[in-house]
């Protein structure tokens, strides 16, 4: 009786032990049961203030560079002080979203200002015009020196910053600027040009506008020796405004990394001033720079598709209305008041640069606002300069690190620079500046006289 009990103890005592055992006392033999996995440890994103302090710490230590700005343009078509800088007053609140108040509460660090000019002048040849803005520029510049400081170099850029300036740099924003001569793209480049645009909304004899007719398919065999002697000069590529087939061509012939001053992701907003996928993923590889365009066209889905439908709609009444252009304005005007246009937000321009990010990388990725080159009403947040915290503000809650946000502002841009100021001094080494032709390289007849 003892025995039976004995045993029956034992029995349920190896029972217990077998149940409350490890998983490696329990499997003899068997190799050791991974750890549970910790649980996940949620953080909680900052609220909207702490993120905009933190923003502000980010662009007080790192410059924010911007890649467009159209000042300059905006004090030459300032009605009856056209071209007076000194009548359009920085120091006051100004009609548009540049003014020195705004440059200090944006914490503003680098600016591209744009010597833009337009592509279909009739009353002169286009070096004029571009010479006035470069002037208007420059003037601009030394009227304000307590805020903005001449940049020729990327390092000029950073020492502006360190000593509480603007660092200001000039922006040509299209090829038409240069006559087909690669001497005017030599003489401005010294007179302080550090990018051009290779063209703006007019398809050239040498490259094609993403907004024009594209004849060449990309690049002509001028227009390839036009970005071989920007290389050579340490003068950035822009590609905002040209074809998809410009991009790539750019691509392959650059030895120097290219920019985007202003533009924004083709897959967010199929408009054709936006950047495709395909050369999104190649700019790794060069090292270039997308820097977002704040233009609510090119941001925003909703607000492009009701353009595209009003664009149709518009057509509609001229095949309808015929010469009435006045039944078809009035129409337009009843289609409006019952289809009010959306507004972009901030939120959308934060959506094209986490795009940029995703698919380029975070060393592709800047800012290039448009800031007085575009309507008034922009995004909902970032009607100004004064906006740029609130933009990273957004940024870091979304989870942006404090490194990327310092690659956005300006530490890509000005990277980008610096290689670009390399690759100049090896190719100025290595040959002279080009005295090749369009006529010679492509074929075309030489204009008459």
């Amino acid at each position: 009786m003892f025995s039976v009990a004995l045993a029956l103890l034992v029995t349920l005592l190896v029972t217990l032990v077998a149940a409350i055992a490890p998983p490696a006392l329990a499997q003899r033999g068997s190799k050791s049961a991974p750890k549970p996995a910790p649980k996940a440890q949620s953080k909680t994103p900052p609220t909207r203030e702490a993120a905009r302090a933190h923003a502000i710490e980010i662009l007080t230590a790192s410059s924010l560079v911007d890649g467009h700005n159209d000042l300059p343009w905006a004090i030459r078509e300032q009605k009856g002080q056209e071209r007076d800088v000194d009548s359009y007053d920085l120091r006051k609140k100004t009609p548009h979203q540049t003014d020195l108040a705004r440059i200090r509460s944006g914490h503003l660090g680098g600016q591209f200002w744009s010597v833009y000019i337009p592509g279909d002048i009739k009353d002169s040849g286009f070096a004029r015009v571009q010479l006035e803005q470069i002037d208007i520029a420059r003037r601009m510049i030394a009227k304000y020196p307590e805020a903005f400081v001449p940049a020729l170099t990327a390092a000029d850029m950073r020492s502006a910053f360190k000593n509480h300036k603007v660092g200001s740099m000039l922006g040509m924003e299209g090829g038409h600027a240069i006559e087909n001569s690669l001497g005017s793209l030599r003489a401005y480049y010294d007179l302080g040009v550090r990018y051009m645009t290779l063209t703006h909304n007019v398809t050239l004899d040498w490259a094609d506008a993403a907004n024009d007719e594209a004849k060449h398919g990309g690049l002509t065999n001028f227009g390839k020796e036009v970005v071989r002697e920007m290389n050579r000069l340490g003068m950035l590529v822009d590609l905002s405004h040209v074809s998809p087939g410009v991009m790539s061509n750019a691509l392959d012939v650059s030895e120097a990394p290219v920019m985007y001053s202003h533009s924004s992701a083709r897959a967010i907003v199929d408009h054709p001033r936006n950047v495709p996928d395909s050369i999104l993923k190649r700019l790794p590889k060069n090292g270039g720079v997308v820097m977002v365009n704040f233009y609510p066209g090119f941001d925003s889905p909703s607000l492009r598709a009701h353009g595209l439908e009003r664009a149709r709609q518009q057509a509609a009444l001229k095949q309808r209305l015929g010469a009435d252009t006045s039944g078809a304005s009035r129409e337009l005007k009843v289609w409006d008041a019952s289809h009010p246009a959306p507004r972009a937000t901030l939120a959308e321009v934060a959506n094209m640069i986490d795009h940029i990010k995703k698919t380029a990388g975070a060393d592709n990725v800047g800012i290039g606002s448009d800031f007085d080159g575009v309507d008034d009403e922009l995004p909902i947040g970032l009607e100004d300069l004064s906006n740029y915290p609130d933009l990273f503000a957004e940024l870091i809650i979304r989870g942006w690190s404090d490194t990327d946000l310092k690659k956005l502002a300006g530490e890509n841009i000005l990277r980008a620079l610096e290689k670009a100021e390399q690759v100049a001094k090896r190719l100025r080494r290595e040959r002279p500046a080009s005295t090749k032709t369009i006529e010679e390289l492509d074929g075309k007849p030489r204009p008459k006289a």
